[in-house]
């Protein structure tokens, strides 16, 4: 990753803007971090948000963070361009225990869920972080999230393993890299069927 502090870089898409959480972004956050179908699947765990004060404080707690954050990493709101309205988040974050791998993900309100949005979510910020040297991305999907494990696949994340590494719990790794997001290419594998299924 680069050694440049992130800024208050926005990413714009067809129909998306992803750009730095404010304060006053609390009420539209509550209804994506307030909903325990959205954070139970977060890593590392994340307790539903439970109030508007919670809110405001943890918004200022990323915006912190971001300060401190190399470049291409950071936290965006998703933006609806048609209605301005506040959808959901999505990282590119450092992920531990060593910071070298570069964690993708995003979390949607749950009425927002099936249109497209990660996906397009997913392809902006993999190519933000492409374009500052980035050579792959990963996401870390809990088991049992089929909702998001077909998500990454079906953005070319081609699956890796399975890992304790990040986090201390069990977590399926998927990695993008920039080739992935070409149309043209392979479907990514799934990972095997261990239930015998």
């Amino acid at each position: 990753m680069s050694t440049s502090t992130w800024t208050t870089h926005a990413l714009t898409t067809e129909r998306l803007t992803l750009r730095p959480w404010l304060v006053d972004d609390a009420q539209a956050a509550l209804d994506v971090y307030g909903h325990a179908e959205v954070t139970r699947w977060l890593s590392p765990d994340m307790d539903r948000v439970p109030d508007l004060a919670a809110m405001r404080l943890l918004l200022q707690q990323w915006s912190a963070e971001a300060a401190r954050l190399p470049a291409p990493a950071g936290r965006w709101a998703i933006q609806r361009n048609t209605d301005d309205r506040v959808i959901g988040g999505a990282i590119l974050l450092p992920l531990p225990p060593g910071n070298e791998d570069l964690e993708i993900g995003w979390q949607l309100r749950p009425d927002a869920w099936g249109n497209g949005y990660a996906t397009e979510t997913t392809h902006a910020l993999a190519a933000w972080a492409f374009s500052q040297d980035v050579q792959e991305i990963f996401a870390v999907v809990r088991p049992g999230n089929a909702r998001a494990a077909a998500t990454v696949r079906n953005n070319g994340m081609h699956w890796v393993g399975e890992t304790t590494k990040y986090f201390g719990v069990e977590l399926q790794v998927f990695r993008l890299r920039a080739a992935d997001l070409d149309l043209a290419a392979p479907t990514a594998l799934g990972p095997p069927n261990l239930s015998g299924d």
